[in-house]
């Protein structure tokens, strides 16, 4: 019943704006397959809102403790985050380095955030997960739920991914 309307809602449509639909379709179906992916190797997901915040905070704490307000101004850490990697303001394995030490990296609990989400994601039982995993993701950070490392997937072929590790 629900593809029919859809069906029907697509045919009524005026094709300048079946392009913008299908974008919009296709960035559905991504998510939904990279949500699948996790789910058949047995990792559990659930989406966190209200400790999302002082998730976000701790993050900001603990990973860029030591940058000034004026380091961050200078490399735009709020427009991404993931600047103080490529700005090289932090010290961290890039490329295949880096996602070899995330798929090696003790994960069975680690949380999952996006530059331009307000929510966070815990993944639960994600030993299997690997960096190959989040390929498709965009600004993502995955880190531990006790915040020793962090592993960063940007939406820059040339930028990352990073991996962290505290000291």
């Amino acid at each position: 019943m629900i593809r029919s309307k859809i069906n029907q809602m697509l045919d009524e449509l005026p094709e300048e704006h079946l392009l913008h639909t299908y974008w919009t379709l296709e960035f559905i179906h991504k998510k939904y397959k990279h949500r699948q992916l996790l789910i058949e190797k047995g990792v559990i997901i659930t989406e966190l809102y209200g400790e999302a915040n002082g998730i976000f905070r701790k993050w900001d704490q603990t990973f860029a403790r030591k940058l000034s307000d004026e380091v961050k101004n200078a490399i735009h850490y709020d427009q991404y985050k993931w600047h103080m990697f490529s700005y090289e303001e932090k010290k961290c394995l890039k490329e295949d380095k880096a996602r070899r030490a995330f798929d090696a990296v003790a994960k069975d609990e680690m949380y999952g955030m996006y530059q331009d989400l307000t929510s966070v994601f815990l993944y639960e039982n994600a030993a299997k997960a690997t960096a190959a995993d989040f390929e498709s993701e965009q600004d993502i950070y995955l880190f531990d739920r006790n915040f020793t490392w962090t592993y960063v997937h940007t939406h820059e072929s040339m930028c990352g991914p990073y991996f962290y590790k505290l000291k």
